[in-house]
């Protein structure tokens, strides 16, 4: 039974030392209580603390972390059914199935693909995470080559080693037992050859079942042999039943704190059509996929899936942002035009995007505005003539700029006769309303 925060404070120190983040203990407790805080983080913890609040405090989903490195992924440890109640906060991981099948160039060209992934979006980079050798041949030595082809191909990149014969997980997982791969899959009839090789090589082990009581079964089976971290498959392929049962697992770990369900969720979303497998992706994004295995992984659908993934899982409560400050794009020089916009990091990486694919040296002055938009932060009063007249000024991008021409963007037009007088000897430029406008209104000012 979940223990009360004064509950959980009659076990901690009571020294109100701070070293945990948190100003007391009470306060640290509340957190443990509500789930949002880990006992790891008070060092003068007691061995008895530990041992009574270690469950009580845990996150409902349990973390699991799979591969080693800069390159690791870590799913799961959630504390919430809906992202506007905190926010959700470890990704989930896409990976690229490898069929054992597809040995030799058919594999080193999705290993490439896996390689070269990455992309700049808003300032974050995002890729994909992990790749899952898949056991299509029953082949254990085929299946190990191919285990062996990525780990030597794709150094770092997590790898899932996807067979129901542990002959062959034994076989696959000689090449990368130091590098914490993930097993898939137990199931019923296999689960105690799976989890030995699970318990022996300190791997994190998927449990597959036929619906939900049967999932429920294995994880506690499971769990009382030794291993402890889990990721479950509760065997849902259709939309449908995705939702509704990845729902259910969710809602049965956050709202019921049921341990056996409190486990990250693996989704196998490969479809024979590549819409359809974006599709069926997605909606694994949305809704408590924790690792989501694709067949294929085209730009633009790993584009929109991870565009997807970094909106879902940034905190609805705090706006992306960037720094304050006077960015330099090209090989802007002192007669450069000069644009100023807000600090909300979706404002500010299109404009830019524009501004360089019009190939114009400009300077782009960010101003901070808690990371509101433009229209947003005009609003709110926080986007006036007098704060970017006074940003402006105290900026020093003067130095920058003999022109003294300022363009702001179309849709505050308004401000910019009061900008006129704040900012004596400065000509105020009213801008495209649009960003993709850009390009045009700069080749015209050029």
């Amino acid at each position: 039974m979940a223990l009360s925060g004064v509950e959980i404070f009659k076990y901690l120190p009571k020294t109100n030392c701070k070293k945990c983040g948190h100003p007391t203990c009470l306060a640290f407790a509340m957190k443990l209580a509500a789930k949002q805080a880990s006992l790891d983080a008070c060092p003068d913890a007691s061995a008895d603390a530990k041992k009574v609040l270690g469950e009580a405090a845990a996150p409902p989903i349990r973390g699991i972390v799979i591969g080693a490195g800069d390159k690791a992924v870590k799913v799961g440890d959630e504390i919430c059914l809906f992202r506007h109640e905190k926010k959700f906060f470890n990704p989930c991981a896409l990976a690229v199935s490898i069929k054992a099948s597809e040995a030799g160039d058919a594999a080193a060209k999705k290993i490439d693909a896996v390689k070269t992934s990455e992309i700049d979006r808003v300032g974050q980079k995002l890729r994909v995470d992990a790749i899952c050798v898949t056991d299509d041949a029953g082949d254990a030595a085929k299946f190990a080559s191919v285990v062996k082809q990525v780990v030597d191909g794709a150094p770092g990149v997590p790898v899932i080693l996807n067979s129901k014969n542990p002959a062959a997980i034994e076989a696959g997982i000689a090449h990368c037992a130091d590098k914490r791969p993930l097993i898939y899959a137990a199931t019923a009839e296999n689960a105690e050859a799976m989890a030995k090789i699970a318990k022996e090589k300190k791997a994190s082990l998927a449990i597959s079942a036929n619906g939900l009581e049967a999932l429920e079964a294995l994880s506690d089976k499971v769990k009382a042999m030794g291993v402890d971290d889990l990721v479950l498959d509760p065997g849902a392929r259709k939309a449908k039943d995705m939702v509704e049962q990845y729902t259910i697992i969710r809602r049965a770990a956050i709202k019921k704190n049921f341990k056996p369900l409190g486990f990250p969720i693996i989704s196998f979303a490969d479809r024979g059509d590549s819409l359809a497998e974006a599709t069926a992706a997605a909606i694994g994004v949305m809704k408590y996929a924790s690792i989501i295995v694709l067949n294929s992984i085209e730009k633009w659908k790993m584009l929109a899936l991870l565009s997807l993934r970094q909106n879902i899982y940034t905190d609805p409560q705090v706006p992306m942002q960037v720094k304050q400050d006077i960015y330099k794009i090209g090989d802007a020089k002192e007669s450069s035009p000069l644009m100023i916009t807000t600090n909300f990091s979706l404002s500010y990486f299109i404009v830019r995007g524009e501004v360089e694919n019009s190939k114009v040296p400009s300077w782009i002055a960010v101003m901070d505005n808690e990371g509101l938009s433009v229209l947003t932060a005009w609003a709110a009063g926080k986007f006036t003539a007098s704060k970017i007249a006074q940003f402006i000024t105290e900026s020093g991008v003067e130095k920058n700029v003999t022109t003294k021409e300022l363009i702001i963007p179309g849709y505050v037009a308004v401000l910019s006769g009061a900008l006129e007088e704040k900012l004596p000897g400065w000509k105020i430029t009213v801008g495209p309303r649009e960003a993709n406008q850009l390009p045009t209104f700069l080749k015209g000012k050029a």
